[in-house]
């Protein structure tokens, strides 16, 4: 199976919206105004679909991540059934409105990493980089003697 194939799932709805509808991208370019008629549509489907979803797992995607895809291919569908590119500024902006409504009380849990104090830090790199010379020189040393010996 090559790329292609693994591409043309996300062409199948947008096939199946213009038989539908019967409806053409226009040749004039992208109509933002339709666009941002038609876009509402997918958020008050994804919002009827997190109901589904208790709040408090709200945060955790994978407990919305089928309903969060579809709300995400039926923007790509919607954008591009009015002629636009997805995503764009608009889209992008309806977007964000809707991680606003559900997301806000999200925050992505970061650990700042810092660098341990001097008096640790010191030791963890000089210790080895000591060992290192050391060995490589009874490496050496025991190398020159065995020749001797024998």
């Amino acid at each position: 199976m090559g790329p292609r194939a693994l591409r043309r799932p996300h062409f199948f709805p947008l096939l199946l919206l213009l038989l539908l509808c019967g409806e053409s991208p226009p040749v004039g370019g992208c109509n933002e105004k339709r666009m941002l008629a038609m876009l509402p549509r997918c958020s008050k489907t994804f919002a009827e679909k997190m109901k589904k979803v208790e709040v408090w797992k709200w945060c955790n995607l994978s407990e919305f991540i089928v309903y969060y895809e579809s709300f995400t291919n039926c923007t790509e569908v919607e954008t591009n059934v009015v002629g636009c590119y997805w995503p764009n500024p608009l889209a992008e902006s309806f977007i964000a409105g809707v991680h606003r409504q559900f997301f806000q009380n999200c925050s992505v849990d970061r650990q700042d990493w810092e660098d341990p104090p001097d008096e640790i830090l010191i030791p963890l790199i000089t210790v080895p980089v000591l060992l290192t010379i050391a060995m490589t020189g009874v490496v050496v040393w025991r190398s020159k003697h065995t020749d001797q010996v024998l």
